[in-house]
């Protein structure tokens, strides 16, 4: 008998829906995610009985894989994000270090582990179209955590650039994260799921400078005298570790290609088979001879199953037809959004780089700020920022869209970026002035920080429905990754260096804040011009079916058949 669908779905991307709310079983493989989905859906039916009629105009949120995608973004953005408060200080503790020069010096490293991602992102987001999103996640989480205790020792600019570089190169997580949170929500539901990455981020923006700041002089016996910055950097290693525990016993493969293969310990023994025999030149002949001497057909079938052939190449990977062009995938509107997207993180890192150089300098080009204050600050803004998200974005969303939700992100930023070089000093002669210096820092950073906020998540939206099916959402993730990395790489670098230049010259702190401002302003144009489209919006349930009445397919989104009814 066949089960009636319960509600209308509408899918993210343009292919043939499933039987089920989530992917079936394939070749015998049953994974816990599609069984979740496959409740969820039978719920649903059974809530409306045989009638066929609707209970709930969404597709129930998976909360317990948001819930470790949670994890794995809080852990690697508390880890990066504890190193803006001590970074200034650290680099001009080099020996090799100019100090009327830390700016510049601090934006290269900085820079160093941007454009090292700038190289791999697209990498790993292709891969992980190949193999899976589980093993590039786990690889990136525990190749950073390792980095991240070399850090630690570094005496060295040069060992700190290098250490930042590997960095870059191995760690490809927050693209892969975005792609699994794609493929498990459709846009029924994605607002909602999305909305909490910025709060988990902003989450981050407060655990990770306090960790930075206050342990960075916390201790100064043993290791930690020769070795100040050590501390924070085996916290962030161990947040990181405890993460890759968490991923490896509770994420679920999202990639539907992949949810028929092997677990992933047993991919990982069929890889050192592969690699063995591969550098063996041929296939050890005795395999096959311990194989048919058993006894048991069980065991023997067992063996065989792990060494043949079939198992060397076919179990590590997934059977995935051929890929689409990239001309199919960057369509003359992805490539616009792409391009502010870079403008955007490279708006972003610039002002996340400016800040604690701009507040630690010394006045009247900075504001005489310490660790531990710039810490704090950037704490306070993060729980502002978090309060928003989960209370005030999501009916923002609602009426502005996708589109103008990300236009108000580059808006925010121009005015922020603008408004930092006014900032009042602290004098210490007039009391008042150091309420009204954190008066303005933190109304200035609260701007910054909610555009930040609702341009992230809106960007995330576009580009999620921006694919053109769920096979390349890691390629087009990866691209947007590599891009912006590209922005990121730069921002920090010219930041760091306009603000060293700016050090010789009265009022020199508005040319690094004005030129970003101009550049985010950039963005804004561009985006007004050329970022539409109706496709790329999160459309709820009761547009869908007004579009659909009014034959608009292409913009709405809705699956046709080709006698032109309505596919549930």
């Amino acid at each position: 008998m066949q089960r009636r669908a319960s509600s209308l779905h509408y899918q993210t991307f343009p292919t043939t829906p499933p039987a089920t709310s989530g992917p079936p079983p394939v070749d015998g493989f049953s994974s816990p995610l599609s069984n979740t989905y496959s409740q969820n859906a039978d719920n649903n039916s059974s809530k409306t009985g045989d009638t066929g009629a609707k209970s709930d105009n969404s597709t129930p949120i998976p909360i317990k894989q948001l819930t470790i995608l949670a994890v794995i973004s809080l852990a690697e953005q508390t880890a990066l994000n504890s190193f803006s408060p001590y970074l200034p200080e650290m680099t001009s503790s080099f020996p090799d270090v100019d100090k009327r020069k830390v700016g510049l010096f601090v934006g290269i490293i900085a820079s160093s582990f941007a454009a090292a991602q700038f190289g791999t992102n697209f990498f790993w987001g292709r891969l992980s179209d190949k193999i899976g999103r589980k093993p590039v996640i786990l690889a990136g989480t525990l190749l950073t955590a390792l980095c991240f205790l070399a850090f630690g020792f570094c005496r060295t600019l040069f060992q700190a650039v290098a250490v930042q570089a590997v960095m870059g190169l191995v760690n490809g997580n927050a693209g892969i994260v975005s792609t699994v949170l794609g493929e498990i929500t459709d846009k029924s539901n994605q607002s909602a799921a999305f909305s909490y990455l910025p709060v988990v981020y902003g989450i981050g923006g407060i655990t990770g400078p306090l960790i930075g700041g206050i342990l960075v002089h916390s201790s100064r016996t043993g290791v930690f005298s020769e070795y100040p910055y050590l501390l924070p950097n085996i916290v962030a290693a161990v947040l990181l570790l405890l993460d890759l525990l968490v991923s490896i016993f509770l994420l679920d493969e999202s990639l539907k290609e992949a949810q028929s293969l092997p677990p992933l310990g047993k991919r990982v023994k069929n890889l050192f088979v592969w690699l063995w025999q591969f550098t063996a030149g041929a296939k050890p002949g005795y395999l096959h001879t311990s194989s048919n001497n058993r006894d048991s057909s069980s065991r023997g079938e067992e063996h065989e199953d792990y060494f043949g052939d079939e198992i060397a190449t076919s179990a590590l990977f997934p059977e995935i037809s051929t890929p689409p062009s990239y001309r199919s995938i960057i369509t003359p509107e992805i490539a616009v959004l792409l391009i502010t997207y870079s403008i955007f993180n490279l708006s972003n890192i610039s002002y996340n780089s400016l800040y604690p150089i701009f507040v630690s300098s010394e006045p009247p080009t900075g504001r005489g700020l310490f660790p531990k204050e710039i810490g704090l600050s950037l704490a306070f803004v993060g729980t502002i920022s978090i309060v928003f998200q989960l209370l005030l974005f999501g009916p923002m969303q609602e009426r502005l869209g996708n589109h103008w939700g990300y236009r108000l992100g580059l808006f925010g930023f121009t005015i922020a970026f603008w408004a930092m070089p006014f900032v009042g000093y602290y004098d210490d002669h007039d009391p008042s002035s150091k309420f009204w210096l954190w008066a303005e820092l933190g109304g200035v950073l609260f701007l910054k920080t909610l555009s930040t906020v609702i341009g992230l998540t809106c960007a995330m939206l576009l580009i999620t429905n921006g694919s053109p099916n769920a096979s390349t959402l890691g390629t087009l993730n990866g691209l947007a990754q590599t891009l912006s990395a590209g922005g990121r790489a730069i921002g920090p670098l010219v930041s760091g260096g306009l603000f060293t230049a700016a050090t010789t010259v009265p009022k020199g702190e508005f040319l690094a804040w004005g030129v970003f401002g101009g550049i985010a302003g950039v963005g804004l144009i561009l985006s007004m011009i050329s970022v539409k489209g109706r496709a790329l919006e999160t459309i709820d349930e009761e547009e869908g079916e007004n579009e659909d009445e009014e034959g608009d397919n292409e913009s709405s989104g809705l699956l046709r058949d080709r006698s032109g009814h309505r596919e549930l």
